[in-house]
C-alpha cells in the first residue's frame, strides 16, 4: 500500500507535537504496519525497540497443548497481549501476522501470537473462545510478563467476536486490560447469513457490499458433513482447504497461487456427484450457488456462544472496535451493532470504522483525517 507521504510527514508532526507517548508510539506503528517507506518510516525503524522472537512454546488450555510464539521488546515489559489470528490455516507463522506481532512489539508491547487448532481448520466455536479464556488466564499468571496481573487482547477477523467472548468470562474478567477486535462479528449466525445471502444487519450511514467468496467456502468446509454422503466429505474437504490455501497464497507468492488453484481445478475431476459440482461451485467463486446449498445448514454451524451478542457475561475491559468501511467478509454494520449492544451493558466501547482498511488490513491510500484517526485509536489502545 502506498500512502501519501507528505500526509504521513504532517500528521507523524503533529503526533510528535502532541507530546503524548501514546500518540508517538501509534504514529510510529502506523508507519510500520503501513510500509509507509522513506525517512519517515527509516526515523521510526531506527528507534523502535528491538524484538526477540522466541521459539514456539505450547500454552496449557482444556483442549490441551496449543502453540504460540512470543515478541519480547528489548527492555522492560509493562504489558503483554495475546493476539490471536481468524480462520487461516497457516497459523502463527502467516506473514501479515509475524509483520504485525513484530510491529506491536516494536511498539514496547510484549506479543504472545496464538493461532487456536478449530480457526485453522476452518471451524468457528465456542472451543475457541475457551482457548483465548485459558490463554488469558496463563498469561496473565506470568509476573514477567503480566507485572499488574493484567493482559491485552487482540483478536482479528473472526477471533475478535471470540475475544470478546472470552473477556467477558468470570475466570478472567479482571485479568484483561483492553479488547481490541479488529473487523470482528457481533452476532455469529447473522454473519454465516449474510455469506450465504449476502443479507447484513442494517446500521444507519453503513452500507452493505456483496460477500467475499472466501467466506462461503469456509461454511461449506464445515459443513460438508451435511451435504454430501459421508465416503465423500474428506476428499471433498480436501479441495476445499487447497482453495481456501491458493486464496492465502495470493498474498505472498502470487506463482504458489496459481499453482494451487490449478490443482483445486484438477481435483474436481476425482470427485463424484454432488461434491463434483460444489468443488466447481468454490473454484468458480459462485456464491449464489454455494449459498443455496448452504442455508438451510446455517443455524447448526452458528454456536450462540461464539457470539458476543450472544453470551450472558460482558466484558469489564474497555472493548476497541475497528472495522473496515468496505469489509466483504464480516459486514461493517456488525461492529457498529454490537457497540451499541456492549454500551447499553455497561462496557467502555470504543469504535472506529476506517475507510483505511479492508478486512482486517491496511490497504488503502488515505486523506490525513483518515490516517489521524486511527492513530488517534492506537493511541487509545497503547496508553492502557
Amino acid at each position: 500500500m502506498r500512502l501519501r507521504r507528505s500526509l504521513v510527514v504532517l500528521l507523524v508532526a503533529a503526533a510528535l507535537a502532541v507530546a503524548a507517548r501514546p500518540y508517538v508510539g501509534a504514529a510510529s506503528l502506523f508507519v510500520r504496519v503501513a510500509n509507509t517507506g522513506g525517512t519517515v518510516e527509516r526515523f521510526f525503524e531506527a528507534r523502535a525497540r528491538r524484538v526477540d522472537v522466541q521459539p514456539p512454546h505450547t500454552v496449557p488450555t482444556r483442549e490441551g497443548g496449543v502453540t504460540a510464539q512470543y515478541y519480547r521488546p528489548e527492555g522492560a515489559i509493562r504489558r503483554s497481549v495475546l493476539l490471536v489470528p481468524g480462520v487461516h490455516s497457516m497459523g502463527i507463522a502467516e506473514p501479515r501476522l509475524t509483520a504485525l506481532s513484530r510491529d506491536l512489539a516494536g511498539s514496547g508491547i510484549a506479543v504472545m501470537a496464538m493461532a487456536l487448532p478449530d480457526l485453522t481448520n476452518y471451524r468457528i466455536t465456542a472451543r475457541s473462545a475457551d482457548a483465548i479464556e485459558d490463554a488469558v488466564a496463563w498469561l496473565s499468571a506470568q509476573p514477567a510478563l503480566a507485572p499488574d496481573g493484567r493482559v491485552g487482547l487482540i483478536g482479528i477477523s473472526f477471533a475478535g467476536g471470540l475475544a470478546i467472548v472470552a473477556s467477558g468470562r468470570p475466570s478472567v474478567r479482571d485479568k484483561v486490560a483492553y479488547v481490541v477486535s479488529f473487523g470482528g462479528h457481533g452476532d455469529l449466525g447473522r454473519v454465516l447469513r449474510y455469506l450465504a445471502t449476502g443479507e447484513a444487519v442494517q446500521a444507519p450511514g453503513i452500507d452493505t457490499h456483496p460477500p467475499h467468496d472466501y467466506g462461503v467456502a469456509v461454511i461449506l468446509h464445515a459443513a460438508a458433513d451435511r451435504v454430501v454422503p459421508a465416503e465423500q466429505v474428506a476428499p471433498l474437504r480436501q479441495g476445499i482447504r487447497t482453495f481456501l490455501l491458493a486464496s492465502q497464497l495470493t498474498l505472498v507468492d502470487m506463482k504458489e497461487a496459481n499453482a494451487t488453484f490449478a490443482t483445486a481445478r484438477e481435483m474436481v475431476k476425482a470427485l463424484p456427484e454432488p461434491s463434483a459440482t460444489y468443488l466447481t461451485y468454490v473454484n468458480e467463486r459462485n456464491v449464489k450457488a454455494l449459498g443455496q446449498v448452504l442455508v438451510p445448514h446455517l443455524g447448526l454451524e452458528a454456536d450462540p456462544a461464539a457470539s458476543p451478542e450472544r453470551t450472558a457475561s460482558a466484558p469489564a475491559a474497555p472493548v476497541f472496535l475497528l472495522h473496515g468501511d468496505g469489509d466483504t467478509v464480516i459486514p461493517t454494520a456488525e461492529s457498529a451493532v454490537l457497540a451499541d449492544y456492549l454500551r447499553a451493558k455497561g462496557v467502555g466501547v470504543h469504535l472506529l470504522i476506517s475507510r483505511i482498511i479492508t478486512h482486517a488490513e491496511l490497504d488503502r491510500s488515505a486523506a490525513a483525517a483518515e490516517i489521524w484517526r486511527l492513530i488517534a485509536f492506537w493511541a487509545e489502545v497503547l496508553r492502557r
